[in-house]
């Protein structure tokens, strides 16, 4: 399948997978190069998600690409996915309200003055989150120059390109969706001005590294950290004509559907509304295994499906699927946790059959 400037071997993709493993200025060492390595039979994999700066990166021990130690630190992983045959590109990440002052340097920025629910992940333990600040024409203006510069980095890092990361309640989702976004100015109120920023920064990243290497991903219908909107539909079908407009050659979306298990849906799929507009590549995600992801293939929504906890514990998803052996159960205990277990430890099928 193609995929802008990408010729995949295979419709499976590793989705963006956060896993905490880098040092705490945002730098991969060598266990991510194991990491990704071992995945890269995936048709695409797309890198757990990777802070544009320091203001947007509020998880501890997840990578960057805003400085030079950090661009090295990912060449060895590109490289390796890359000797090993496969394909990756960069998902760049904000998380706007979500990023706790003892991590991103100072009070969020958000779409407007909100506050996240629940709480944050920091080097401290778990705290409550601050009330985010709106986001200034000059905040707007320099964080769309951070995008431009993370994205820069990846292609200097090697990445075969970016997917810019607009879902899951984080910066860009913030200033989409209805319940975050109280603006009274070009970037909120009606579903255009909504739009305008996620559009910007998309114009801004295809101009440094072309259209063609560029993605986004979305989660239309689930509540996502506090963030829903009142009618997915038509915002997400408005974005699907300003995206094909655009020749985006691919997004990937998050859509849970009834007892899901991760995340309840708000709304239904949204994806089927969207895929007469847009006739780029769509890639779904949420439970789905071999047989599932093969019948919404064949349904024509869908051109490919996006693994993600699967992709923790069978680094051979691919063959797994291929000769329908059983998945190895991934342990959640170690999914955030430091070092190599739950990591880089979990065998292929022939190890495991041959144990």
């Amino acid at each position: 399948m193609t995929l802008g400037a990408l010729m995949l071997p295979n419709r499976i993709v590793m989705a963006p997978l956060t896993r905490g493993r880098a040092d705490r200025e945002g730098v991969h060492g060598a266990l991510a190069v194991d990491y990704y390595r071992q995945r890269a039979s995936a048709g695409l994999i797309i890198s757990e998600a990777t802070g544009i700066s320091r203001e947007g990166l509020g998880w501890p021990f997840a990578p960057g690409l805003w400085t030079d130690p950090q661009v090295e630190g990912w060449k060895p992983v590109v490289a390796a996915v890359h000797e090993a045959g496969g394909r990756i590109v960069a998902q760049l990440w904000h998380m706007g309200r979500l990023v706790h002052p003892s991590l991103g340097g100072g009070q969020p920025v958000s779409s407007s003055a909100t506050t996240a629910p629940h709480h944050a992940h920091t080097y401290d333990g778990n705290q409550p989150y601050v009330e985010a600040r709106a986001a200034t024409s000059d905040d707007i203006s320099r964080i769309k120059r951070d995008y431009v510069r993370a994205a820069r980095n990846a292609m200097l890092a090697g990445f075969d390109g970016v997917q810019i990361h607009g879902a899951n309640g984080y910066l860009i989702d913030q200033f989409l969706r209805a319940s975050a976004n109280h603006r009274e100015d070009d970037y909120g109120g009606s579903i255009a001005n909504r739009m305008r920023f996620a559009l910007e920064v998309i114009d801004a990243i295809a101009g440094e590294v072309g259209i063609e290497r560029t993605g986004i991903r979305f989660s239309p219908n689930s509540l996502s950290q506090g963030v829903d909107d009142p009618d997915p539909q038509a915002l997400f079908v408005a974005l699907a004509g300003e995206l094909e407009t655009r020749r985006v050659p691919w997004i990937e979306l998050r859509e849970p559907g009834p007892g899901s298990t991760f995340g309840s849906p708000s709304a239904e799929p949204v994806s089927p509304a969207m895929r007469p507009l847009y006739s780029g590549r769509i890639i779904l995600n949420s439970d789905y295994v071999g047989r599932t992801a093969e019948a919404r293939i064949e349904e024509g929504v869908a051109d490919a499906i996006a693994f993600g906890r699967p992709y923790i514990s069978n680094p051979d998803l691919v063959e797994r699927i291929r000769v329908s052996a059983p998945l190895a159960p991934a342990d959640p205990k170690t999914f955030y946790s430091s070092g190599g277990e739950g990591y880089t430890d979990y065998p292929e099928f022939v190890e495991q059959r041959a144990a």
